[in-house]
């Protein structure tokens, strides 16, 4: 059984950062990626950063390229959140999947994901 669980989530102001951790346990497989996605309220929950843990590859989402980057360390993936925009705010989680769910046209997320953790940008 694989377990995510995140941390960092927080309240900032426009144009402020925030880094989201999310450690994994359990058997997570080298097939497997990490990923972050996002829901804000009356939305579908939506795609923002995945990696490939096998050979490094990311990919974002076209909203926050060249503001967020996604990086990972053992089992833990991080989320660096620079610039944000009111249009940010949602919780966000991690989430585990197959390689080739992330290399989809649009990632899909995998069966494991963590709690989530709000972020709220507002001034």
């Amino acid at each position: 059984q694989v377990q995510l669980v995140e941390s960092g989530g927080g309240a900032v102001q426009p144009g402020g950062s925030l880094r989201l951790s999310c450690v994994a346990s359990g058997r997570l497989y080298s097939s497997y990626g990490m990923g972050w996605f996002r829901q804000s309220p009356g939305k579908d929950r939506e795609w923002v950063a995945v990696m490939n843990r096998s050979v490094g590859s990311k990919r974002y989402a076209d909203p926050v390229k060249g503001r967020f980057t996604i990086s990972r360390e053992n089992t833990r993936v991080y989320l660096d959140m620079n610039d944000l925009k009111p249009e940010d705010s949602a919780i966000y989680y991690c989430n585990a999947a197959p390689n080739t769910y992330y290399q989809e046209n649009t990632p899909r997320s995998g069966p494991h994901w963590g709690q989530g953790t709000q972020v709220t940008v507002s001034s």
